[in-house]
């Protein structure tokens, strides 16, 4: 995987390049971030000229390896003005690497009213004119593709959140399935797609012929060992696979870190009604197309994912995850998972981010827009969102700006990002992520629930959010799901794994030192973005109010927080 595509969006303009000699142990969120931080000025407007966006695959991407097909996006984010790496699940990763395409850089905006989608083959790489698909929801404009360019293409694309380039848009990827639902949703990165007028992503693999690794023998014994330590944890074998990210909900509720009412406390009395076993215990009882088990991505067997259908059994959302659960659940004081899925789906259409939006209902409804736990006037505020309308916009534009519309103090954000389903006065360790990470409040940064300290007290915290920091990232630059790190005994068999693919001699230390550079050099771009100490602290009652479920505030404070070098 040596090509780089570069689209010009301003003269439109597709060009193939070669993988530069600085890049070429890069890929995922170490390669993303990389270009960003070489190529984009820090001062740059996130919506202007000069900001880029920046599309990228895992090494392992397009090969046998479980879990590999994650899909880097990164750019200067319009949400929170630093930078951004947001990674999702799908098919396109893999296209990418079958298509022998290790990144693709989009620059440029366009000044008239039309809009284009990049289409890549075999063959070539062009744009072509898609304005037929503006204003439509995602699941119609996918359809709408397949029917043109086949059901086998790979996609991400944006719906009208991202065209209006409001704060909270993402870009989704079309599963296996072909449902257009895994989002690369944090960092309004869909509206830096929207600025520059382009739609979609195309990614036809037919016809490719994927390079065999260089020792072949060796990597399918490596991938062997990888596939039977993930068979043989429970996490990943037994757990994930039946109750997907869902698991989480008991375990944050018992620690006192499940958001409700608007990050109030860290206790849900109506968990039982929308955890995890309610969950499983639903989708079986109504069968149809509903599955508790699915793959979002080409070879994992892991299968995290759901299929949630309604009561007579069709399709309402896939997938119905933890995060979305709580930010429009239990973070809303709402205990039903039907309510919740249809709010999901409604984000899933319109194209945006059901943490950010689930975290500005949130305060909308401390703001007495509307009241906590009215699942019905909560779809009405969606509908909104849907309709474009000013209240709608208000809260599609994200929690902080939710915050200021309606005079909230109490707004659960870092950086300008709304904080996802873990409390921060209950699992501090992820608190210190939230403050320190330099991609603001956002658990795949660097999450702590399985860290061997007391969560609700601020002894080891530092250390255990450096530690998860770094972990996540090694698995972000190699386009590898967070999921399989519970089936990572020993993580040199990443190593292992990259040297059989391309003949190289990596090791963990090699690896590790990447991570530290990535994470290193994305604080640095915030820095000359105008970031401060300043930026890394949580909202100030935080450290002032007390969590009801663990009677604790957070108080780590910046001397503590300044030990967390990378």
């Amino acid at each position: 995987m040596d090509k780089v595509i570069r689209v010009d969006m301003a003269g439109l303009t597709v060009k193939e390049e070669q993988l530069a000699e600085a890049y070429q142990r890069l890929s995922g969120r170490s390669l993303s971030s990389r270009i960003v931080f070489d190529e984009i000025p820090p001062y740059a407007e996130p919506l202007g000229p000069h900001n880029k966006l920046i599309v990228t695959c895992g090494l392992f991407a397009g090969s046998m390896v479980s879990s590999s097909g994650r899909l880097s996006i990164g750019a200067k984010s319009p949400l929170t003005g630093g930078i951004k790496e947001s990674n999702a699940g799908g098919i396109s990763a893999h296209k990418m690497g079958r298509l022998d395409i290790r990144a693709i850089v989009v620059e440029g905006i366009r000044e008239d009213d039309k809009w284009f989608m990049l289409v890549i083959n075999k063959d070539k790489a062009y744009l072509e004119e898609a304005g037929y698909l503006i204003n439509k929801g995602t699941y119609e404009k996918a359809q709408l593709l397949y029917n043109k360019y086949g059901k086998k293409i790979g996609l991400a694309l944006v719906g009208p959140a991202g065209e209006k380039r409001l704060l909270t848009a993402g870009i989704t990827n079309n599963d296996p399935d072909g449902a257009p639902s895994r989002y690369n949703g944090r960092g309004g990165l869909g509206a830096v797609m929207g600025s520059k007028h382009l739609l979609a992503i195309v990614l036809d693999d037919a016809g490719c012929r994927v390079k065999g690794p260089v020792r072949k023998e060796e990597f399918k014994e490596k991938v062997k060992e990888f596939h039977q330590n993930l068979l043989s944890t429970p996490q990943t074998a037994e757990i994930f696979p039946k109750y997907g990210t869902a698991a989480m909900l008991n375990v944050t509720n018992s620690l006192g870190a499940l958001p409700t009412r608007n990050f109030s406390t860290g206790r849900f009395q109506g968990a039982e009604n929308i955890n995890a076993e309610r969950l499983y215990e639903t989708i079986k009882s109504r069968g149809g197309e509903g599955s508790t088990t699915h793959s979002c991505m080409p070879g994992c067997i892991i299968r995290c994912s759901n299929v949630y259908p309604d009561r007579d059994g069709k399709t309402l959302v896939s997938p119905l995850e933890y995060e979305t659960i709580c930010l429009l659940g239990s973070n809303l004081d709402i205990d039903d998972l039907d309510a919740v899925a249809k709010m999901n789906y409604l984000c899933n259409d319109y194209g945006v981010d059901t943490i950010e939006v689930g975290c500005a209902i949130g305060v909308a409804m401390e703001g007495g827009v509307i009241p906590f736990g009215d699942g019905k006037e909560a779809h009405e505020l969606m509908e909104e969102v849907v309709a474009d309308t000013h209240l709608g916009r208000i809260i599609a534009s994200g929690s902080v700006i939710t915050g200021k519309v309606f005079g909230v103090r109490r707004v659960p954000s870092v950086k300008g990002q709304g904080m996802p389903g873990y409390e921060p006065r209950g699992l501090k360790g992820t608190a210190v992520t939230y403050a320190t990470s330099p991609m603001g409040a956002d658990h795949t940064a660097g999450n702590t629930p399985r860290a061997n300290v007391k969560h609700h007290l601020k002894e080891g915290q530092v250390a255990v959010s450096r530690n998860a920091q770094l972990g996540v990232t090694l698995v972000d630059a190699l386009g590898l799901c967070m999921m399989v790190g519970p089936g990572l005994p020993d993580r040199a068999i990443l190593a292992d794994l990259i040297n059989a693919r391309f003949g190289w001699n990596l090791t963990l230390e090699d690896l590790e030192k990447i991570c530290r550079d990535t994470l290193n050099l994305e604080k640095e771009f915030n820095s000359k973005a105008g970031f401060t100490k300043a930026h890394d602290r949580l909202p100030e009652h935080f450290y002032e109010e007390e969590n009801p479920a663990t009677g604790t505030v957070f108080d780590l404070y910046e001397e503590d927080l300044s030990e967390l070098v990378y």
